[in-house]
């Protein structure tokens, strides 16, 4: 069975896109799901929040074809590989440019590690992708099977969000027909205060998507954590933050099926 082949993505920056990819991963490979994620983020966030120090073999020597795909693959944890980023990534919008089919690149890589990795049988290969609608994020929405979008619980929070799923209209339009959004999960949840459940209001209101019923809350651990090179399920356990994501893990699998079309 292939996996399904998942991209976290939000062109506003802050809205903990990097803490969900890393964080969901964390949980699901610990319910024995095998996961392998790429940091495709030139912010390397991702990469240094699960620990890997060494990241000069990455996604983005791999999509310039400098490093072999099995040289880049880094296992970090029981059911979880990744293949990190670096600074050089920066650069890869303009290299790209006049490669043909270059919306296609990290398509063709995802195929190249279903052929090489098969032993792995990996579950869900999530992307992180940068805060913005460059090339790097529309390759990411080409090789993806679904699209999941933090939405931070703020005031400008449904900002960019129309552009967004205009891009991702458009990219299934013209380049990936298949592509579906699994969904929105609300982050940085401040329950003390009357804006955060506006701003759930206003997200059920106008998003025609699904909505996941799990808020991930504004949490002290959650943000130490990644300085740790750690997941919040190593970190802090019994947090608040941790005990959410094991939620959404849960609700990821018993809802994984249940696509909006």
């Amino acid at each position: 069975m292939q996996p399904k082949v998942i991209v976290i993505c939000n062109r506003k920056g802050g809205t903990g896109k990097t803490n969900v990819a890393i964080n969901l991963a964390a949980y699901l490979s610990a319910l024995g799901k095998k996961i392998l994620l790429i940091d495709l983020d030139p912010q390397a966030n991702a990469s240094s929040g699960l620990g890997i120090g060494d990241r000069s073999q990455g996604i983005y020597e791999v999509l310039s074809q400098k490093i072999s795909l099995n040289s880049s693959i880094t296992a970090t944890r029981r059911n979880l590989w990744v293949i990190p980023a670096n600074e050089n990534l920066a650069g890869a919008d303009i290299e790209l440019v006049n490669i043909p089919e270059r919306e296609f690149v990290l398509s063709k890589v995802i195929k190249n590690i279903l052929a090489e990795k098969a032993e792995e049988n990996y579950d869900y290969i999530f992307i992180d992708t940068p805060p913005s609608l460059s090339l790097i994020t529309v390759n990411s929405l080409v090789a993806a099977d679904q699209v999941l979008i933090p939405v931070q619980a703020e005031y400008y929070a449904l900002e960019g969000l129309g552009q967004l799923l205009q891009t991702i209209g458009l990219v299934k339009e013209n380049l990936q027909p298949n592509l579906k959004i699994l969904g929105a999960v609300l982050t940085m949840y401040d329950g003390r205060g009357r804006l955060s459940a506006e701003v759930w209001e206003e997200l059920y209101k106008h998003f025609p998507y699904k909505i996941f019923r799990t808020i991930i809350p504004r949490n002290v651990r959650l943000a130490e954590a990644p300085s740790y090179g750690q997941t919040i399920l190593e970190y802090a356990p019994k947090s608040k933050g941790a005990r959410a994501y094991k939620r959404l893990a849960k609700e990821f699998l018993s809802n994984n099926d249940l696509i909006i079309k």
